[in-house]
C-alpha cells in the first residue's frame, strides 16, 4: 500500500479537497496540520512515505533532505513554480517532481485587502470600535493618489489595473521592465527612485530569485513619503526585513501591509508581530476556495497518473 503525506494542512481542510477514492491503487492518506523544525525532524516524519504533497513553499526540500529520503518517489507541489525544491536534486535521486495549476487572481485580491486596510487603518479602528471607542484615525484617499508597482508581471499587472479603477496614478518599475511593456497595460514606467519617492502606495510583485533577494533596502525606505504604505504579498526575502522594521519603527513611513515573511510560519517573539502600523496576515495570498480546489483536486490527479505510470505536470530540473 502507498503511503501519501499530505503536508502542511494548517487549517485541517485538505481532507475536503481531496478525493483520494480515484486513486488506482489502495493508499494510505495521513494529513499534517503542523510544520516541524528543522531537516532532521522532517525526514525523521516523512522516511515512511513514497509520496508527499507539498503545499506552496511551506516546507522546503533541499538536497540535503531528499538525499535522506530513500523511499520518497513522488513529490507534489501545489502551483508550477516552487523555489523550495531542489528540482535536480530529486531528479538525481530519481524522484518525480509534479506541479498544479492555480487560481489566478486571489493574490492580487489579497494585495487590496491589505492595501484598503492599511491606507484606511481599518484593524485599529475595528479593535476601537468592539472596545468602545469612535473614530480613532484619518485615512488617506486612493483617487488621485499613486500606486507604485514594483514588477509587472501577471500579478502586478492585476493590481495595476485595480489601481486604476480606482482613479489611481499608476507607475511601476523593475529591473527588465521596459517603456513599451509599461504602456501596453496602460502604465508609466519610472526609474526606482522615482516609484519610492512619489507614490503614495507601493506594492511587490516580483518573483524571488537570487536577483531579487533582499532587493529592497533602507535606501528604498528612506526615499518614501511619510504618508506611504508598503506591501508585501510576493515573498518576504525579496525586501531586507531590518530596513522595513527600521522604518517601521522609526516612522520613516507610515505603514504596512505584509503576508509574507523570511520565516514561516512566523515565529511568535518575531519583532514583526510587534510593529506599529501593519495589517499583517499568515501568508494568505493563494489561500481561498478557489485555489484549493485546484491546488489539491489535481494533486489527487498527479498522484492518480504517476501510480498508473503516466506522470503529468511533471516539473523538469
Amino acid at each position: 500500500m502507498h503511503r501519501i503525506a499530505v503536508l502542511d494542512d494548517y487549517q485541517s481542510v485538505a481532507a475536503d479537497f481531496c478525493d483520494w477514492s480515484t486513486l488506482p491503487e489502495p493508499a494510505d492518506v495521513v494529513e499534517f496540520h503542523d510544520a516541524v523544525d528543522g531537516e532532521d525532524a522532517l525526514v525523521a516524519r516523512l522516511q515512511p512515505f513514497d509520496v508527499v504533497v507539498a503545499m506552496r513553499e511551506r516546507t522546503a526540500f533541499p538536497r540535503s533532505v531528499l538525499e535522506r529520503l530513500p523511499n520518497l518517489k513522488l513529490l507534489v507541489t501545489t502551483g508550477m513554480r516552487n523555489k523550495s525544491i531542489d528540482t535536480q536534486a530529486a531528479n538525481d535521486s530519481s524522484v518525480t517532481v509534479c506541479g498544479t495549476g492555480s487560481q489566478p487572481t486571489a493574490t492580487a485580491e489579497l494585495t487590496w485587502a491589505l492595501i484598503l486596510a492599511s491606507v484606511r487603518h481599518i484593524p485599529r479602528e475595528d479593535a476601537s470600535v468592539r472596545a468602545g471607542g469612535w473614530q480613532q484615525t484619518i485615512g488617506g484617499d486612493l483617487a488621485g493618489a499613486r500606486l507604485g508597482v514594483v514588477g509587472l508581471g501577471r500579478l502586478g499587472t492585476q493590481v495595476a489595473r485595480i489601481g486604476q479603477a480606482f482613479g489611481m496614478d499608476v507607475v511601476a518599475w523593475s529591473q527588465n521592465l521596459t517603456d513599451e511593456r509599461a504602456a501596453e497595460q496602460g502604465v508609466r514606467r519610472v526609474d526606482r527612485e522615482e516609484l519610492f519617492a512619489t507614490s503614495d502606495v507601493v506594492t511587490v510583485h516580483l518573483l524571488w530569485s537570487r536577483r531579487t533577494r533582499g532587493l529592497i533596502n533602507a535606501e528604498d525606505f528612506a526615499l518614501m513619503k511619510h504618508t506611504a504604505v508598503f506591501i508585501n504579498t510576493s515573498r518576504g526575502p525579496i525586501v531586507q526585513t531590518p530596513a522595513l522594521v527600521d522604518a517601521l519603527q522609526n516612522g520613516t513611513i507610515a505603514g504596512a501591509g505584509l503576508d509574507v515573511y523570511d520565516r514561516e510560519p512566523l515565529p511568535p517573539d518575531d519583532p514583526i508581530r510587534s510593529l506599529p502600523r501593519t495589517v499583517l496576515t499568515p501568508h494568505l495570498g493563494y489561500v481561498t476556495r478557489g485555489t484549493y480546489e485546484v491546488f489539491y483536486g489535481e494533486a489527487v490527479e498527479d498522484v492518480a497518473a504517476f501510480l498508473r505510470g503516466e506522470p503529468i505536470r511533471v516539473i523538469e530540473p
